[in-house]
């Protein structure tokens, strides 16, 4: 028997659960299909959001030839199949054809190529599905043929509606077995989904072979919870969900809010990143986001790479957590990220200059006949060790202030230092 996830496939836009910021009334997407128009597009979402249903109903509508492949499958000869298939059902019928490419990011430049010349004469109406962001991974010849439409994950009330729907449907779903659910159990399993409608369905379905298994027909919340402990909330390593959470834990980190860095935090260890990688990351929040505002950030940040080193899962992330929250509370500066930028930016603009032979030491007789070393002043033979009008950067270099110490912690007090030695140098920058 096909799974329930198949099996429970909406027939119509009707039974479509989610999305209605696309195929709500009167949304572009609901328009188009109703009028049964075609037109190539993306959907990019998450799995189990519809992507695949979707293609197929817009297909029907259309009453168009549904092809569907799987970039993980299929290649350049799966494709001019379906280009034929399409010419001969044109020329005999007058029909069009929709062509469904899951998982499109898996195709390279080259196979993804193949598909423009017959979108460009309309032999084929190009749907393609994808869990990574198209920007990066479809080829800007072909998102410039094709709208991208967002599918986002399904809510826990679309999952128990839907959940429900399989329960009482004796046709496809399980409503032959008359199940009784019981309170909380289908929100435990819709939860455990994390937005995914085949996980759920999924999960409903273990859950109803182990009852017809004991001979029983009361879904509890320990049954749920039996079958939603193995759930896993969305977390690709190395795709789209993985660099976001990243970017959200830096940028509460960066915002100066413990509990929101600590949520984001736990929630890629949930999904299995490596602790390993988000402390290599820490650290680098440690000298990009405050720097010398606390010098004690990036101190913590390298022993909680150590910790978690030493001690190893799950102890030693405990290390990373105490380092992430301490950032977020110190006192924050870019000044050290900004100043090395601008510095470096010097660099390629002005070249290889000379360094100034004041400069420059001179081991030998020739390198002081030749002047290096001449009329340097050594700093700690001067008041307070510091040679008042001194310059250190190349003659042909302008006067530069790269760092400027923030007002904030450590470095209020490191400016003020800086400005009573500058007070001395009226000549510097």
């Amino acid at each position: 028997m096909r799974p329930l996830a198949d099996r429970m496939r909406p027939r119509g836009l009707a039974e479509f659960v989610g999305q209605q910021h696309l195929l709500g009334a009167g949304k572009p997407l609901a328009v188009s299909i109703a009028a049964g128009q075609l037109h190539s597009l993306i959907l990019w979402g998450p799995p189990g959001t519809g992507k695949t249903t979707l293609a197929r109903l817009i297909a029907k509508a259309s009453n168009a030839q549904f092809i569907a492949l799987s970039a993980v499958m299929a290649g350049v000869k799966d494709i001019r199949a379906a280009v034929e298939s399409a010419r001969a059902l044109r020329e005999r019928e007058g029909r069009p054809t929709l062509l469904f490419l899951d998982e499109v990011h898996r195709f390279n430049k080259a196979q993804q190529d193949t598909f423009l010349p017959y979108v460009e004469d309309g032999t084929l109406t190009f749907v393609g599905a994808t869990t990574e962001n198209p920007s990066f991974e479809v080829i800007s010849a072909l998102l410039s043929r094709a709208r991208v439409y967002v599918l986002r994950p399904l809510a826990v009330e679309d999952l128990t509606g839907l959940l429900e729907a399989a329960l009482k449907d004796a046709e496809r779903g399980l409503g032959a077995l008359e199940l009784h659910p019981q309170a909380p159990a289908l929100d435990l399993i819709a939860r455990a989904a994390d937005g995914d409608a085949r996980r759920a369905l999924n999960m409903l379905e273990l859950a109803a072979g182990l009852l017809d298994a004991a001979g029983s027909r009361a879904l509890t919340a320990a049954v749920a919870q039996e079958v939603a402990s193995g759930g896993q909330r969305r977390f690709d390593k190395g795709g789209d969900q993985f660099y976001e959470q990243i970017s959200a834990l830096h940028k509460a980190v960066r915002g100066s809010d413990p509990d929101a860095a600590l949520y984001w935090l736990c929630r890629m260890l949930d999904g299995g990143c490596d602790p390993r990688y988000i402390a290599r990351r820490v650290a680098r929040m440690a000298v990009e986001d405050i720097g010398l505002a606390d010098p004690r950030a990036l101190a913590l940040a390298l022993d909680g790479w150590e910790t978690y080193e030493r001690l190893g899962t799950p102890e030693g992330e405990l290390g990373v957590a105490t380092a992430v929250v301490y950032l977020a509370c110190a006192p924050k500066s870019n000044a050290m990220y900004v100043a090395m930028g601008e510095a470096m930016a010097d660099v390629a603009e002005f070249g290889s200059l000379e360094v100034p032979l004041k400069l420059r030491n001179a081991p030998t007789r020739l390198m002081k006949n030749l002047g290096y070393g001449r009329d340097y002043r050594y700093a700690h033979d001067e008041p307070d060790a510091f040679a008042a009008g001194e310059r250190y950067l190349p003659d042909e270099l302008p006067d530069r202030r790269y760092y400027r110490p923030v007002p904030r912690g450590l470095e209020a007090k490191i400016g003020e230092a800086l400005e009573r030695l500058r007070a001395r140098s009226p000549s510097k920058g």
